[in-house]
């Protein structure tokens, strides 16, 4: 979900729907020489077969998720809902712990593609932010990006207590990030996997494009017409409906055979909860939170970036993507793959993909 606020796992608001029309046609005429060593710009099908015969990966049933999901008290007041996977027999000194952070209006099942080939040689945790999925939607709550970082390092602290390889999704990679950037919270990250990182909580986070521009005069009058109840809940029924959003997300993943009803029920159901539409008002309206341009110079840990090269809503040629793709260059601790093909959520759009580059680098990780 988003450099700019919608990550592509609800319907967006109406600037989101022009703005993907014209980012598309970009992507399309894009053509980007990427510096070679760590930064490929090749990472096919063909290339994965090793990994995925035929792009086919073994999900987690939403069955298991529901039934062997548990529960944890945020500062003893909200209730987290949390999952964890792991295959003990199979733990050697290259094993790493994960935890999973999902994008806007997704939650845990968005990962269900990546759960079993994580957790073979893996611990695997993954969590609900609160405001999603199984999770609390605590009614008046003020939701920022700051928050989801803090629910994450107490969440290291309290339930995994050992060092954790963040691996997020949008703005779910941002939340990784401020969290791995706080100083006295370092021990407790063994390295960053950002997947397509946002910029932002939403659309008002990057001033310096041209269409944010463009399109902010209409940002801020839907900012005040969401803060008006009975437009709100309109505009959130008819972002929930599930044919529109299967409509929106076949334009989000490049890979259209993953967009099933499995997907759209991952994303429709925690939408009818309590609160819920409290939480999409708060975060489409709320303060974008801090940039990543700012906080990944303080990361030194490694850091392993992929995006998918057909992302509408956090572009490679924009202010987020370019800067992303000039970091290897820079700095030595990061690595970065652009995927051919893929969307917003390359964790579930191309798993494949996702894994020929992640389950390397994780074994590596032991001898950093």
């Amino acid at each position: 979900m988003r450099a700019l606020t919608w990550t592509g796992l609800s319907p967006p608001p109406p600037a989101m729907v022009a703005r993907m029309t014209m980012t598309s046609k970009m992507v399309a005429l894009r053509r980007m020489n990427l510096r070679k060593g760590r930064v490929s710009v090749r990472a096919t099908a063909s290339s994965s077969a090793a990994v995925s015969s035929g792009g086919v990966v073994e999900a987690v049933e939403l069955a298991e998720i529901g039934e062997k999901s548990k529960k944890w008290k945020w500062k003893g007041e909200y209730s987290i809902n949390y999952f964890v996977k792991s295959s003990p027999e199979e733990v050697t000194p290259a094993s790493q712990t994960v935890l999973l952070v999902h994008g806007f209006g997704a939650s845990i099942p968005h990962w269900r593609r990546n759960i079993n080939a994580l957790s073979k040689h893996h611990t695997v945790y993954a969590i609900d932010l609160l405001g999603f999925g199984a999770s609390e939607k605590p009614p008046g709550f003020s939701y920022t990006m700051e928050s989801w970082a803090e629910l994450i390092i107490n969440f290291l602290e309290e339930v995994v207590q050992k060092p954790t390889v963040l691996i997020g999704n949008s703005v779910g990679s941002l939340a990784c990030v401020i969290a791995a950037s706080e100083e006295s919270q370092r021990d407790l990250v063994r390295g960053l996997v950002l997947l397509n990182c946002a910029g932002g909580m939403n659309n008002k986070a990057v001033f310096d494009d041209w269409r944010i521009k463009l399109l902010m005069p209409l940002l801020l009058l839907i900012d005040f017409l969401l803060k008006q109840r009975g437009i709100a809940s309109a505009l959130f029924n008819r972002v929930k409906d599930r044919e529109n959003l299967k409509n929106i997300l076949t334009n989000v993943y490049g890979n259209k055979d993953n967009v099933d009803d499995t997907l759209v029920e991952v994303i429709a159901g925690p939408a009818n909860s309590e609160g819920a539409l409290d939480a999409f008002v708060s975060i489409l309206t709320g303060p974008p939170g801090p940039n990543p341009v700012t906080l990944i110079p303080e990361i030194t840990k490694p850091v392993l970036v992929l995006w998918g090269d057909q992302d509408g809503l956090i572009p490679l040629d924009g202010p987020v993507g370019k800067y992303f793709t000039s970091l290897p260059g820079q700095l030595p601790n990061f690595n970065l793959y652009v995927l051919e093909g893929v969307g917003h959520c390359p964790q579930d759009d191309r798993p494949d993909l996702v894994h020929e580059r992640l389950l390397p680098w994780l074994a590596q990780l032991s001898s950093t």
